[in-house]
């Protein structure tokens, strides 16, 4: 694995933006988790851990991991139209509920992030979102703040899947009968690869995942995502 040079404000920063429980929230789409435990898809360590891998290959892998390069190099590159059409394409791509959520959220962060900006092209899409000129997705969002803090893009993503896998599991808590110790063994596991995973992404933005598009067909109780872009 590389080495990553990390601010220890900025790592400090982040940890507590993105704990779900204050003062922020917390936003994170299962992508058909319920439905997987509904028709047993999941009912156990070795089945969450499958459905965690697709999340990230068939999800991650193909589109947020993307779209925050995009913007991280747009950012270096000082390219700001560019960084608010990709934040525009990254909305057009999620289901409404979700795309609603991420705007939501993304104003949310702002509102305690947007301060003591140095870096002008920080400064100036954090004006466009709040004039109403840029969307401001969740992702967006933070992955600016990041360049504004100096961390590591890579390092960024690490901290946000794994939060992403942290909130997911919390609610596997919920509605199924896996062993809290299963869970937290599990996630560890994942320490040993997201890096891999993240360095591995799709060069091209993708939202097609067969896993979740499968699910939702045979779920008589969800509609089709088609129904809902």
């Amino acid at each position: 694995m590389e080495k990553h040079i990390t601010h220890i404000n900025a790592l400090s920063r982040f940890l507590q933006i993105l704990d779900g429980s204050f003062p922020s929230g917390a936003f994170v789409h299962s992508f058909g988790l319920e439905p997987h435990i509904v028709l047993e898809q999941v009912q156990d360590k070795n089945t969450l851990r499958d459905y965690f891998n697709n999340l990230i290959i068939d999800q991650y892998q193909r589109l947020e991991f993307v779209h925050v390069k995009k913007v991280y190099k747009l950012l270096q590159e000082n390219r700001l139209n560019l960084i608010i059409k990709e934040d525009e394409k990254y909305a057009a791509m999620l289901n409404f509920d979700y795309a609603k959520a991420s705007k939501d959220m993304g104003e949310n962060y702002l509102k305690h992030i947007n301060f003591d900006i140095s870096k002008e092209i920080v400064k100036s899409y954090f004006e466009f979102v709040k004039s109403n000129k840029a969307v401001g997705n969740e992702l967006t969002i933070l992955s600016v703040y990041t360049y504004e803090l100096d961390l590591d893009c890579t390092m960024f993503l690490l901290l946000w899947c794994k939060k992403s896998l942290i909130n997911i599991a919390s609610a596997s808590l919920k509605i199924s009968r896996i062993k809290p110790t299963e869970i937290q063994q599990l996630l560890f596991e994942f320490d040993e690869v997201l890096e891999n995973y993240i360095n591995d992404s799709s060069k091209r933005i993708s939202n097609f995942n067969p896993l979740f598009e499968e699910v939702i067909f045979q779920h008589t109780n969800l509609e089709p995502k088609l129904f809902m872009t």
